[in-house]
């Protein structure tokens, strides 16, 4: 038990909720920093459900420098630091560019700004958005990094490039950003699990929400597509296996002798599914059959991409074990619960 305390901002949100869950079950004491924009303080208290702790929680906005140097300055213990605050809806930053550039870089420059004279171990939330359309499947961390399709991608590929520069100056700084692919799922208790604002952008919240009846039907963007059945492929991840690649990530750095300051590594399955092998699947795991129909393709859509995922299991000793039957299933046992016991 190794009981470090790991500063976890935007640690009340969807994956951010379930690293909190996954450190403690490592001995880890996590500490929150959230403003509560895209998520509920009850979070808390369902985390102290799973685990029987609450963790620390401080409600402030990280583009406040002052009050961030603050809270470092008064917090000399926390060794390493999970950085998932940030906006995420790839059609809100293409409508409001602005708005994004300064959510996405502020708390991040202000945090490793904060705790440039001491060490510290920092994972990256990043995303396989920085691929684009890869050259080559599976995509590894070596495939170039292609212009962004959104102002949200871009934020991502940006961040990691201020990452590096940073860390290849500052000898305190260790930082390994993991590259996502498309987490889905919920915690086996289903206390905890994506809770979307309005409209779902991603497709299993907006699967879910059709089956409990809160959605009509489901529109399928094109099925004309390079793929066996028509319909667009992803790599799709259980959120629980997510979150303990962040722990992965930080006991690698903790126990790493290596000179190297920063580093990538995908998460996800190795595999892809289709948009309709994804319905499919959900209506096995659920026994509910959903009401879908085919639409035309969707603007900036990438065709296929599934992660090729050897370094991090060479080097981190992760990998995922839940496959598409625990991603449906745990997703439907918290659809069901929030329906009964709103957050």
């Amino acid at each position: 038990m190794s009981g470090k305390k790991i500063l976890v901002t935007g640690g009340t949100g969807y994956i951010g909720s379930h690293t909190v869950v996954e450190l403690i079950n490592a001995g880890y004491e996590p500490l929150i920093i959230d403003n509560l924009s895209n998520s509920s303080p009850k979070i808390l208290n369902q985390i102290k459900k799973i685990t029987g702790k609450e963790p620390e929680f401080y409600n402030f906005n990280l583009c406040d420098e002052k009050l961030t140097y603050e809270f470092l300055e008064t917090h000399q213990d926390i060794s390493g630091l999970i950085h998932f605050a940030a906006f995420k809806s790839v059609g809100e930053s293409e409508r409001e560019p602005l708005k994004y550039y300064k959510n996405n870089f502020y708390p991040l420059i202000n945090l490793i700004e904060s705790c440039s004279n001491r060490q510290m171990n920092l994972v990256f939330s990043s995303s396989c958005t920085v691929y684009g359309e890869p050259d080559d499947l599976p995509v590894n961390e070596l495939a170039p990094v292609k212009k962004a399709e959104s102002t949200y991608g871009n934020t991502k590929q940006i961040a990691e490039e201020i990452l590096e520069e940073v860390s290849g100056v500052n000898e305190n700084l260790k930082v390994i950003a993991l590259r996502y692919f498309n987490p889905v799922g919920a915690h086996a208790s289903a206390l905890i699990g994506e809770l979307p604002v309005g409209v779902p952008q991603n497709l299993v919240p907006f699967i879910t929400q059709a089956a409990i009846g809160k959605r009509g039907a489901i529109t399928v963007f094109g099925d004309d597509y390079h793929t066996p059945d028509g319909t667009c492929v992803r790599d799709y991840i259980h959120v629980v296996d997510l979150a303990k690649a962040h722990v992965a990530a930080i006991e690698h750095m903790e126990n790493s002798q290596s000179a190297q300051r920063f580093d990538i590594y995908n998460i996800g399955t190795g595999r892809g599914y289709s948009v309709l092998e994804v319905i499919h699947a959900f209506e096995v795991a659920s026994g509910q059959q959903l009401n879908y129909k085919i639409g035309k393709r969707r603007p900036g859509d990438i065709e296929k991409i599934y992660g090729d995922v050897t370094k991090a299991a060479n080097e981190l000793s992760w990998k995922a074990e839940l496959g598409i039957e625990e991603m449906m299933s745990s997703a439907w046992e918290w659809e069901k619960y929030i329906n009964q016991n709103p957050l």
